[in-house]
């Protein structure tokens, strides 16, 4: 999506609650999948806004990537290995998290913790 295209359609969508991505729901679903690699961005703008999150059986340190996954209009995704899905939550369930959010301790706790 081009950068006026992406403008128009944030300031069309503007007074719209805030998708972010679902931190959780993505560690949980990476844990059962085990996927080689799996990156997350927002649907119609994975060129911008998508990066590599995990890789080889461990997150991807967040200075060695660059995403961005809250939007009030594209739907936040995780694509494992090729498979893609949506994979949000609304900011109002989640208030903590945004944009800048990265592997919060919840998540990690996921991945890490006994099945």
């Amino acid at each position: 999506m081009d950068t006026l295209s992406a403008f128009a359609m944030g300031s069309a969508n503007r007074n719209n609650q805030m998708k972010v991505f679902d931190w959780d729901k993505a560690a949980q679903l990476i844990k059962e999948h085990q996927p080689v690699c799996a990156s997350a961005g927002l649907a119609g703008d994975w060129e911008y806004t998508g990066g590599d999150t995990f890789r080889n059986g461990a997150p991807v340190p967040q200075d060695h990537t660059c995403t961005y996954l809250a939007s009030t209009w594209a739907t936040p995704q995780l694509d494992m290995d090729g498979e893609v899905i949506d994979c949000f939550v609304m900011e109002s369930e989640k208030p903590d998290w945004n944009a800048n959010t990265y592997w919060p301790d919840s998540a990690v706790e996921i991945l890490v913790g006994e099945t």
